[in-house]
């Protein structure tokens, strides 16, 4: 049995303990949210991330470890498992290797070789192998000239035990090893257009780059350009080198048979090996950019997600159209739908239309105090601006945002937003949903599918069940970084907090709609949510108006005892909890944190955790980072120059640079090497989604509508 413990705490510089006890944690049905917050003790505090990273290879070790368990059945029963063989899988430390080692043993279709084998010439192989310096090839191939069985005479004898050999030469697990590190040392990625029509994938029709250094983007733009017909792609080894290291593994000397096995080598090589190993190339180099791309993606979704929300905001959300109108919806600050309409202002000429939208919108605004609106970036949204822009100076106090749609049209026509909003159609729902959006990104971004979203690049190449995970988990992680209000939270955002799942969460608002949630313990009374499933939830979910004042904070009900101690022990009534306590971390240093900590019975960690909630209950994380931008102007492509400076938010970041969206509705590109004064090997160590920047333009095409900007001022520039 694999020591699972040792491997992980090397791989992941942890000690062998903390490996241990997530073990345990996860093998006894515990959710990484749950482990990460409440279980620090145990962990050391290791965060969600190290926690799923661990969790991810604990899965890979154990179906290793299944493969070696499976291969040494299937040897057993063929009367093939030897020492050495079991001493070469117990070695082994990928799946590569492993599979080269059953490679001989594996059953085969009907080859070359197989079919030598029947017609019986495979002593004639195993004479040559020997390769005695005595002896003539031709004379013994004599000895096996057999017509009816289809070898007509010497030559088609050698060549039949040449294919044998070369098999022989191909299965050889060591062999194998070895010319697949070259490949990837030193072979090269190679592509050539496989037409004369012109496409997006022009720079890939004469391409070439070392497989140790190509970037993940490329990998996979070069597999879609392959797929839809635009290329031919290869990867070069290098072929001197590979046949020396291929014969050198099996010839030996310089005789007649030698030769014969030094000819089944160079055909190995090229009918077999080559082939073989390049479709494990670029199997690897795409495993590879499917892990960097689902990387890149997870992390510009956490970010998203986790954008500061626009509290206290009444928000008319705008989604715009040409023919059929702008759709409109004001929600109030807890996305309450108060009222909706639609607006004709986006097509050039209807001067009755735009009045009456105009008329309509300020009549929203003095009825139910909107303060911001938020434009959605798809079709007319450039209209739709400049219209609301233009009645910004009638409506003080208000401001605007032009919000992604991404996604927005695959929820409306959920039957989620069909159940939320039966009676309305799919637009007037997506200015719904894009007001929300603006008020709560999570909350509302979490109804729709991760995939949908808009922040990775090349998402329809990824194998699907890994970037769903991947994202799925991101959801899960952001959620319950944030907690969740049990009493207003849809089911959809229930649904994401730990051990409670899309079942349980519609439980949840069945019973709240029907008898209310007053407390964290009524949770115990709804349907099917056990005692696991409240042991992991319950520390997510605020019940603010609860009688007990830590049911609106991050302390577990596991913890009440120890929080209400702590509370005493400082001087502090219950009741005192309910709007914070500014100096309680004061006081508890005073006191002496970890001799409180051992009066309480409690781990440091648990009780530092404990305190913080005590002085900010439920504090949000995302109140901590910087506000989206709100604006009360307009700019046009046409009125961007060269060296220009702006204001703009991160909307996407891709391996090759960012998007920045500066108010002019197309985004603008930052590329790599324009994003710091210093060598940087991805976007990510700068710039992260959502971010606001200060940029300069470099240079505009208004006809193709592409932007290109700065982040390194230029030298002279004032």
């Amino acid at each position: 049995m694999t020591d699972f413990v040792s491997i992980l705490a090397k791989e992941l510089n942890l000690r062998e303990a903390q490996v241990r006890a997530v073990i345990e944690l996860l093998d006894a049905g515990n959710t990484i949210p749950f482990i990460a917050r409440y279980r620090k003790e145990a962990t050391g505090a290791l965060d969600d991330q190290v926690l799923r990273t661990l969790a991810e290879r604990l899965e890979y070790l154990r179906n290793f470890d299944q493969r070696r368990a499976e291969i040494e059945k299937a040897l057993t029963e063929q009367g093939a498992l030897t020492e050495a063989i079991a001493a070469q899988l117990n070695a082994a430390q990928t799946l590569a290797e492993l599979e080269d080692i059953y490679r001989p043993f594996r059953p085969k279709r009907r080859t070359r070789a197989t079919i030598a084998k029947e017609r019986g010439l495979e002593p004639l192989a195993n004479w040559l192998l020997v390769q005695p310096t005595r002896g003539d090839p031709v004379a013994k191939a004599r000895e096996f000239i057999n017509v009816e069985n289809g070898v007509p005479d010497e030559a088609s004898a050698l060549a039949g035990a040449r294919d044998i050999i070369a098999e022989t030469v191909s299965d050889d697990a060591p062999l194998r090893g070895r010319l697949r590190a070259l490949l990837m040392r030193e072979g090269t990625v190679v592509s050539h257009a496989a037409s004369e029509q012109d496409s997006v994938y022009a720079t890939y029709y004469d391409f070439r780059e070392p497989v140790r250094s190509i970037a993940a983007h490329r990998v996979l733009a070069i597999n879609r350009g392959e797929r839809e017909g635009y290329l031919k792609v290869a990867v070069e080894a290098p072929e001197a080198r590979a046949m020396e290291l291929t014969r050198r593994a099996f010839v030996r000397g310089s005789s007649p048979a030698s030769a014969q096995v030094a000819e089944a080598c160079d055909d190995s090589w090229s009918r077999l090996l080559n082939p073989s190993l390049e479709r494990e190339a670029r199997a690897f180099l795409t495993d590879r950019a499917n892990a960097a791309a689902i990387g890149v993606f997870s992390q510009n979704l956490r970010q998203l997600l986790m954008q500061p929300p626009i509290r206290g905001k009444v928000t008319l959300g705008v989604d715009p159209g040409f023919r059929t109108g702008c759709k409109l919806a004001v929600v109030d600050e807890n996305g309450k739908v108060l009222d909706t309409g639609v607006g004709h202002f986006t097509l050039p000429g209807n001067e009755a239309g735009k009045a009456a939208a105009a008329k309509l919108i300020r009549a929203f605004v003095r009825k139910y105090g909107v303060t911001a609106i938020a434009i959605g970036n798809g079709t007319a949204s450039r209209e739709s601006e400049q219209f609301i822009v233009s009645l910004l100076p009638e409506l003080p106090g208000v401001a605007y945002m032009i919000v992604s749609e991404a996604g927005a049209s695959v929820y409306s026509a959920s039957k989620l937003a069909a159940e939320e909003f039966p009676d309305f159609d799919v637009t007037q729902r997506s200015a719904v949903s894009i007001a929300r959006r603006m008020q709560d990104p999570l909350a509302e971004l979490v109804k729709i599918d991760p995939k949908s979203i808009g922040v990775g690049q090349y998402q329809h190449d990824l194998k699907q069940n890994e970037l769903t995970a991947a994202l799925d988990g991101v959801v899960e992680q952001c959620v319950n970084s944030v907690g969740v209000e049990v009493s207003t939270a849809s089911a959809e955002l229930l649904s994401h907090v730990a051990g409670i799942g899309p079942m349980l969460a519609k439980n949840i608002v069945t019973y709240r709609e029907e008898n209310g949630i007053p407390s964290r313990a009524a949770l115990k009374k709804v349907p099917r949510l056990g005692a696991k499933a409240f042991e992991q939830c319950a520390g997510f979910l605020r019940v603010r108006d609860s009688k007990n004042a830590l049911d609106a904070t991050a302390v577990h009900p596991e913890s009440y005892d120890a929080a209400k101690g702590a509370l005493e022990a400082l001087g502090y009534a219950l009741k005192d909890a309910r709007g914070g306590i500014a100096e309680i971390g004061a006081r508890a240093e005073q006191y002496g944190v970890e001799k409180l900590a051992r009066e309480l019975n409690v781990g440091l960690p648990t009780l530092r955790d404990i305190l913080a909630e005590l002085q900010k209950p439920g504090r949000d994380p995302r109140d901590d980072l910087p506000k989206p931008v709100l604006r009360t102007d307009v700019l046009d492509i046409k009125d961007l120059k060269p060296g220009m400076e702006l204001t703009g938010t991160v909307r996407n970041v891709i391996d090759f640079g960012a998007f920045v969206d500066i108010g002019v509705h197309q985004d603008g590109l930052v590329h790599i090497s324009r994003m710091a004064d210093r060598f940087i090997r991805h976007p990510n160590e700068v710039v992260k989604v959502g971010d606001v920047v200060k940029v300069w333009v470099v240079s505009v095409d208004a006809v193709k509508k592409r932007i290109a900007l700065t982040m390194v001022k230029e030298k002279g520039e004032q």
